[in-house]
């Protein structure tokens, strides 16, 4: 599985209709409404690099409203799920 950050600028009266057509595209797990200097951040999590590279332009961006992306691809996922897993092996209540 790979996973994107994707920021993006929109035309601030379509926020909310961007960030819902967005949702709506295989691939996109989640869209954020977020403060700084972008607008949203959608999730793409897909099965391989290359369709990352179809998703973003080839969908995204052609979303009307959608003014600019940045795209983030992630090395490895973190969260206190894995993390606990991790230092669980091998322990036992007795180390």
């Amino acid at each position: 599985m790979v996973t994107a950050i994707v920021h993006i600028n929109a035309e601030v009266d379509r926020i909310p209709e961007v960030a819902q057509t967005i949702a709506e595209i295989d691939g996109v797990s989640e869209v954020y409404s977020i403060t700084g200097e972008y607008d949203l951040m959608a999730m793409v999590r897909v099965a391989a690099y290359e369709e990352i590279a179809e998703l973003v332009p080839g969908r995204i961006n052609k979303v009307a409203g959608v003014l600019h992306t940045e795209t983030h691809i992630a090395f490895r996922a973190y969260s206190r799920h894995d993390l606990d897993a991790a230092f669980s092996i091998g322990l036992s209540e007795s180390d």
